[in-house]
């Protein structure tokens, strides 16, 4: 159960498609419209992708976020019901996410820091395959991973691309991420690791210039990239609320029994 005000004031948040714009009309006119800023709770409506591209805007407010779902995936949505909302974010579950912080090196030397709550992700930029270095808190694990990609995922971003590439789906609160190859070639036979959350995770890129590789923190990419770090941010968090009977918990564990 939320512990929102009886009247909470709600911000609409909608993709631009014109189903979500229609929603948010009309929501807006039944339930009123504050800025972000000034809400208790936004309200998204949309996709996974657009519920993804709010966290990363209004992540650090602090604000719960309650996600209806209108748009083609929608994993971190509820259902889009307009009737009953105010009962329905009074008896939401709430699920604290932990994002994960990614700092990439360019070849340029600039550094950019972003933050991924489904996962980070680095990918061959060209036909040639990428070969990495795997290094965990200061140890070299992996000399040389000859594949297209490598990727690190949260336990919510566990069941979406870390899931395609044969990762593992975690748990949410189990406190570890799994860091999953992407088409490995060398060593054929490696199938990736469950870490520590705290764990600081280095990927350099070997010989980059014949072979360069992109990273990517959800949807934000850089290209050309020399090295990254990850590591579970200490910082910021994020409250998901769910109806009970679509908790993000339950998804997770029916994603491992869908046949």
């Amino acid at each position: 159960m939320t512990s929102l005000p009886a009247q909470p004031r709600i911000a609409f948040l909608a993709s631009s498609t014109p189903e979500a714009q229609a929603a948010r009309e009309h929501l807006s006119a039944g339930f009123g419209q504050v800025a972000p800023e000034d809400a208790d709770v936004l309200c998204v409506l949309g996709g996974d992708g657009f519920m993804l591209h709010t966290l990363h805007r209004h992540g650090a407010l602090g604000k719960p976020v309650y996600g209806m779902k209108l748009g083609t995936v929608g994993f971190l949505m509820n259902q889009y019901r307009p009737e009953n909302l105010l009962e329905r974010l009074q008896a939401a579950h709430a699920t604290v996410l932990r994002p994960l912080e990614m700092t990439a090196t360019s070849e340029s030397g600039a550094t950019v820091s972003l933050l991924a709550y489904n996962e980070v992700s680095m990918l061959r930029q060209t036909r040639q395959t990428a070969h990495l270095r795997i290094s965990l808190n200061g140890q070299v694990r992996l000399d040389e991973l000859v594949c297209d990609g490598a990727l690190v995922a949260t336990p919510a971003g566990s069941t979406a691309y870390n899931f395609s590439a044969h990762g593992p789906i975690l748990p949410l609160g189990s406190q570890v991420i799994a860091l999953t190859p992407i088409a490995a070639f060398r060593p054929r036979r490696w199938r990736g690791a469950l870490l520590r959350s705290d764990t600081i995770l280095r990927i350099e890129v070997l010989d980059g210039h014949k072979r360069p590789v992109s990273a990517t923190a959800d949807s934000h990419e850089v290209r050309d990239v020399t090295e990254i770090t990850v590591r579970e941010s200490l910082e910021r968090t994020v409250t998901l609320l769910f109806d009970p009977e679509h908790n993000l918990e339950e998804r997770i564990l029916n994603e491992q029994f869908i046949t």
